[in-house]
């Protein structure tokens, strides 16, 4: 998760999440060449008195300045298109789970089996232990096996949210009468934070997102002690 002070991303935990690290990198590199060229050539023409004449009509120059620019630009697009087909590509799932937002918490489903849900509040500051993040720490965290393809639906009973988790790369709006949906791998086990991401009332900052990444034979007894609960 984010911590004080942190500049960059979050530690990916899907490999999507991986590919738009990668990308990020790739196109702040480009940005940076630019601004350092730029930087230069500003300089140059406010600290010199000289005037090459040959700069002044230049017909090579003119070409370079106006095909340049476009091969920068193909250069940030072919990656960029490259990971939002990625992003949309849902292979054979291994489980489904409908995330439902609400004013203001949400509610989970797990749609392979038969009676189980559960709604994911957020634990009030008073009643965190040792260890625990304020304003992020849910009763109810949403559980999933490692190294499996997770399919999300997402959609909303009252206004518009948006379930979102930094590391695994997702984000996907959760909107009333409309059914969206998303998937991630998450690719190591752990607890990845998130946020509502979509400015949803009062209460906006106050239904936090707790996905916790299991081994497969772990998740597969903790649906078993949840089934014999329900």
């Amino acid at each position: 998760m984010a911590h004080p002070t942190q500049l960059g991303f979050q530690d990916a935990a899907s490999p999507v999440m991986e590919e738009l690290l990668h990308f990020h990198d790739h196109a702040l590199m480009i940005v940076l060449l630019i601004s350092t060229l730029v930087l230069y050539i500003i300089t140059a023409m406010v600290s010199t008195k000289l005037t090459n004449k040959y700069i002044l009509d230049s017909q090579e120059i003119e070409i370079v300045w106006t095909i340049l620019p476009a091969v920068i630009l193909v250069l940030i697009a072919l990656p960029s298109l490259r990971i939002l087909y990625l992003m949309d590509e849902i292979n054979d799932p291994h489980l489904t789970i409908k995330a439902m937002g609400h004013q203001w918490y949400w509610s989970y489903e797990y749609t392979d089996y038969e009676n189980l849900g559960f709604d994911s509040y957020m634990i009030p500051t008073q009643d965190l232990t040792p260890g625990q993040f304020r304003l992020l720490e849910t009763d109810h965290r949403m559980v999933v096996p490692m190294e499996s393809p997770v399919r999300v639906l997402v959609s909303a009973e009252d206004v518009l949210h948006s379930w979102a988790v930094p590391s695994l790369g997702v984000k996907m709006d959760a909107v009333p009468g409309r059914l969206n949906q998303t998937a991630f791998i998450a690719s190591r086990p752990g607890v990845f934070y998130g946020q509502c991401s979509e400015i949803c009332g009062a209460n906006h900052s106050f239904m936090p997102i707790v996905v916790e990444s299991v081994p497969l034979e772990h998740f597969e007894n903790w649906s078993s002690l949840m089934l014999e609960d329900a």
